[in-house]
């Protein structure tokens, strides 16, 4: 039995060297073989790996963005359109809130000296904002209680306009027109978020005024988007059902008046849509894989015709079908082995290249790794057994009468 194992062993091996034999002897033909498996895998791994690096960039993102808040949308009723300043303390009141943001957007005409930009992205905020976001503020001052409680026209300016109307110049302490208002440049910040994909999602404006200034200009009292910080430690969702139900009492339990968001249930949403995104394009790129199969097949059938004496010869010694199938099985499975691992370390090569070019992290996914091995496996055996069958069933007189 020992013997039996040993010399099963020993065949196997020499199938192996034969098979090596075989590629090296038809280098260029082997490589045209091999270089369909090696583009697909090299597309799985990439668009796989380089999704991941996106999807961790953008969780990263949202995560750095919403941890522990709640974004909250007022669509209003027939009675109360909006929420007034005396709604948001009562808000803020709330044992698991620490503070609230109020919103207060509008585009407006921005000059300077002779420096004109039109539908310049300006936001109301209270002091609570930058209190909450200590490392805003690049240079100068940020917009404090006093700016609230009394309105003033004082503004925080981005690093965008800086460039676009002080270039050179200090810009604190001068004077900027927001559709016609003088407001004088308290401060300036640094409004992109970190670059790449996850700057998309910033959401940060041009010019931050104070929010009563803001409610000022639009000519209203209430306020209608707001964002609810959470205490530390706070479940977003028990703290989001603890919103609601006040945000209901206000409205009087109509429906329809308002959203309450957490930024986690955004979180997970991109991360299905992400997965799916994943999912779909390994599917497409592996269509590249069953082309590649389809060429290895090609070539063993024109090798088994072009082996038939060989084929011959081994049977006339005493081949045994199964024999003459491993080898030729053996063959296509290196050949897609080989083209597999060629394309796991160019799909590597490659999703750096794009990580770095969409400045994400690169992920090194183990899971594309294993597929994309898995997949060139399962190629060169499902694709290399009708040959290696049809030369197996070879008739070895007729095959020696070939020669």
């Amino acid at each position: 039995m020992l013997k039996k194992v040993r010399g099963t062993f020993v065949m196997l091996g020499e199938c192996i060297r034969m098979s090596m034999d075989n590629i090296r002897g038809n280098k260029v033909r082997s490589f045209l073989t091999l270089l369909g498996i090696m583009i697909g895998v090299t597309a799985v791994i990439a668009l796989i790996s380089t999704v991941s690096g996106v999807s961790g960039s953008l969780a990263s993102s949202f995560s750095s963005m919403g941890a522990g808040r709640l974004s909250v949308g007022v669509t209003g009723s027939d009675l109360k359109t909006g929420m007034t300043p005396e709604n948001l303390a009562q808000i803020a009141a709330l044992d698991s809130v620490e503070g609230i943001v109020p919103s207060v957007s509008l585009n407006g005409r921005v000059s300077y000296n002779n420096t004109v930009e039109t539908n310049v992205s300006v936001s109301g905020r209270n002091a609570y904002y930058f209190l909450s976001n200590p490392d805003l503020i690049l240079q100068g001052r940020a917009l404090n209680f006093i700016d609230d409680d009394n309105a003033t026209y004082a503004c925080v300016i981005s690093k965008n306009m800086v460039e676009t109307f002080f270039f050179g110049v200090n810009p604190l302490g001068e004077t900027i027109y927001i559709s016609g208002i003088p407001f004088t440049v308290a401060g300036r910040y640094e409004e992109d978020s970190g670059g790449g994909v996850a700057s998309l999602f910033s959401g940060k404006p041009d010019i931050l005024i104070p929010y009563t200034t803001a409610m000022k200009i639009n000519n209203t009292r209430e306020i209608t988007s707001f964002t609810v910080y959470l205490k530390e430690g706070t479940d977003s969702k028990t703290a989001a059902s603890e919103v609601e139900e006040k945000m209901d009492v206000l409205f009087d339990f109509e429906d329809d008046c308002f959203t309450v968001t957490a930024m986690t249930s955004i979180e997970e949403t991109m991360e299905t849509m992400m997965g799916m995104m994943s999912t779909l394009l390994a599917g497409i790129a592996s269509i590249a894989l069953i082309v590649g199969g389809i060429g290895i097949m090609n070539m063993m059938l024109t090798t088994v015709t072009e082996r038939t004496a060989e084929i011959g010869l081994k049977k006339a010694l005493g081949a045994i079908p199964w024999q003459i199938q491993a080898q030729f099985l053996i063959e296509s499975f290196l050949l897609s082995m080989i083209g597999g691992l060629l394309g796991v370390a160019a799909g590597l090569v490659l999703s750096y290249v794009l990580c770095n070019v969409l400045e994400t992290e690169f992920v090194l996914n183990t899971g594309a790794i294993f597929l994309g091995t898995g997949f060139s496996a399962a190629v060169g055996i499902i694709f290399g057994w009708a040959p290696a069958r049809k030369a197996s069933r070879l008739n070895p007189i007729e095959a020696l009468r070939a020669v």
